[in-house]
């Protein structure tokens, strides 16, 4: 296996130049389509729930040390943030001195972490003692790296502090080349539990960087095009975190590790990531400013079915304590902490706890509000809701109750009703609801209007009767359901996403464009380019919509029917091909609609699930489409 993985990014970084034809995915073809009778996202790794915890980067760059951290996790600890989940530790960018040479070892550099010096076998460096300390506070440790030569710190930071030393390769501190030893050294021998790995080195090193012309650096030829999937090399990226995935198991036989992809939603990570790691990132960097917390928002919020237990989307680390989101700005502080929970985001504070006042602390240990995010059913919230102006997201727990929140994205008062169709309940029961700011409670028939002041999110469980007395649409549990196929041929740049000023290029350039491969993706009770699913004028409030040539999984928990209504979306524009709808359980056909073209009438599809495990639903045409059209899964549900 390693051999073949090793040819196939051979092939896919010898392309690199050729960027072109040869990097765009393959149209799906009948192998990509055909049961499995599996679940194929990630589940390796120990991320059945969102991790917690603190990581350095936004607290304090690449100036970190030893005191620093271990500071911040003694105020995790006494504070009670550490009893409320808040275990992963991970130091960032500027621990490295240098790679050693010729042998290949990473040397810690010992002037600002002192208990690595001489700590190892033969008296080498070695972070043990400090991973043990960690460990035995009842911390879990992280730490961090790029899949290139180079970090973020050398390529993107090289006037901050702590940079790596020496020759030229004595500085090529990343794991290209070196993954295999490198993760072996972290977690066998230096005893690391979790891994955040960057995607600098292998995208802002080429021939012309002044740096690499200087010779500081060597020329990396970019396979990574933040601006352009179209100029990305997707196959050779991923084989790349394939690599370290493979080594993660290799060297956590017990699978308690934490594998964290940061490649900034480029690459079309969005559709591959949750098949590799246990969180990938979204977005560039998040800042301490409300328009970025909006954009990094954004680019989490229509990916509910690329999150699940095991794989999460993330949005990057929470800014709650500084910026806008410091105790002048507690409303701010508030919605980007309950954005986060209900979105199923990583929660890890990035921010110096040693400034950290009291109500900041409790923010931050809201247990209401954890327990949105740490719930079992790893359902990520859907918006039921979309506008500039206000959202609403409901999310669906083990329970069978749902959290709800009601976002002002405005700086001005508004006026919001939410609805029991918003949370899927019946409009003549009565839905009761506790406030997890405060824990005050209410309850309302059909409709409850609320006032929301500017910035403020207004977070909710609350408790009905379901539309569905004895089951769940599929679109209430995202957490169950893997687009191992959705469909997208052509991966394109995703435009709902707010567009903000970046702190580091102010108003440079042309603007922030749209980035981040991912439109076009399966969606909870929309099309896959946003809009109202619907099949021959009939309209369905809620379902799953796909592209053709798309295989979805769903996860049986119990359930014994699966009914929906299929048929082309009215969204459609090729219309060349006619599509054929199937059910699998677990490998075997089920059912299956006859061919179905545009403005056909929708066909219902009901059959048994008992005592399947995996569901699968396909979308298939006779030939492959270059840009498949949009198809609909309508009500889709599973009930008992």
């Amino acid at each position: 296996m390693r051999d073949l993985l090793q040819k196939r990014l051979r092939r896919a970084l010898l392309g690199a130049a050729s960027i072109g034809a040869t990097l765009a995915p393959a149209i799906a073809l009948a192998d990509d389509l055909a049961p499995t009778g599996r679940w194929s996202a990630n589940t390796a790794g120990a991320a059945q729930l969102p991790p917690m915890g603190w990581n350095s980067w936004n607290a304090f760059y690449t100036d970190v040390s030893e005191e620093k951290v271990l500071a911040s996790a003694k105020i995790i600890a006494d504070s009670g943030l550490q009893a409320k989940g808040y275990r992963y530790i991970d130091i960032d960018d500027g621990w490295w001195l240098k790679r050693r040479q010729p042998d290949g070892r990473m040397i810690i550099r010992t002037a600002t972490f002192p208990s690595a010096a001489g700590a190892g076998p033969g008296g080498e460096t070695s972070f043990k003692p400090f991973t043990d300390k960690l460990h035995a506070l009842g911390f879990k440790a992280g730490i961090y790296s790029d899949i290139g030569r180079n970090s973020c710190g050398q390529v993107f930071t090289s006037t901050m502090p702590n940079q790596p030393e020496g020759t030229v390769a004595e500085r090529e501190i990343g794991l290209y080349g070196h993954v295999d030893q490198d993760i072996r050294l972290y977690f066998a021998e230096w005893g690391f539990d979790l891994i955040k790995v960057d995607g600098c080195g292998v995208r802002g090193l080429p021939a012309t960087n002044p740096a690499v012309i200087a010779g500081k650096y060597r020329a990396f030829p970019p396979i990574v095009d933040p601006e352009s999937l179209s100029r990305t090399n997707i196959p050779a990226i991923r084989a790349l975190y394939q690599q370290v995935g493979d080594a993660l198991k290799r060297y956590n036989p017990d699978m308690d590790y934490l594998y964290s992809i940061c490649l900034w939603g480029s690459s079309d990570v969005r559709a591959w990531g949750k098949d590799l790691g246990n969180i990938s990132r979204t977005s560039e960097d998040i800042s301490a400013s409300w328009t970025r917390m909006l954009h990094n928002f954004d680019t989490v919020s229509r990916r509910a079915l690329y999150g699940h237990p095991g794989g999460w989307n993330d949005p990057d680390m929470l800014f709650v304590g500084t910026g806008d989101f410091e105790m002048a700005h507690l409303e701010e502080a508030r919605s980007h902490f309950a954005l986060w929970a209900m979105e199923n985001a990583p929660l890890f504070i990035g921010y110096d706890l040693r400034k950290a006042s009291k109500p900041m602390i409790d923010l931050l240990g809201n247990a209401r509000i954890i327990a949105v995010n740490q719930d079992p059913a790893g359902n990520q919230a859907v918006l039921a809701y979309d506008t500039d102006d206000v959202q609403i997201l409901v999310k669906t727990l083990a329970s069978g109750d749902k959290a709800v929140a009601l976002f002002n994205r405005t700086a001005v008062p508004t006026d919001a009703v939410l609805t029991a169709e918003h949370l899927k309940f019946t409009s003549d029961g009565t839905i009761a609801l506790e406030d997890l700011w405060t824990g005050k409670e209410q309850d309302f028939r059909g409709e409850a209007k609320m006032t929301l002041a500017p910035h403020q999110t207004l977070i909710f469980t609350a408790h009905g009767q379901h539309l569905l007395p004895a089951g769940l649409y599929l679109s209430e549990q995202p957490g169950s359901v893997n687009p191992a196929v959705d469909g997208v041929t052509v991966p394109e740049h995703e435009p709902l996403v707010h567009r903000a000023v970046s702190g580091w290029n102010s108003t440079r350039g042309g603007g922030d464009r749209p980035r981040y491969g991912g439109w076009g993706g399966a969606q909870a009770d929309t099309t896959p380019y946003g809009e109202t699913l619907q099949i021959a004028g009939k309209r369905y409030p809620t379902g799953l919509g796909v592209l053709a040539n798309s295989r979805l999984e769903v996860r049986n928990r119990g359930f014994a029917r699966f009914t929906t209504m299929v048929g082309l979306d009215d969204s459609a524009r090729d219309r060349s091909q006619p599509v054929r709808f199937a059910v699998y359980g677990d490998g075997k056909l089920l059912q299956q609609s006859a061919p179905m073209t545009f403005g056909d009438t929708a066909v219902p599809l009901s059959v048994s699930v008992r005592g399947v495990k995996v569901i699968e639903l396909v979308a298939r045409t006779p030939q492959p489409m270059r840009f498949p059209d949009p198809v609909t899964w309508g009500d889709a549900a599973l009930t008992r």
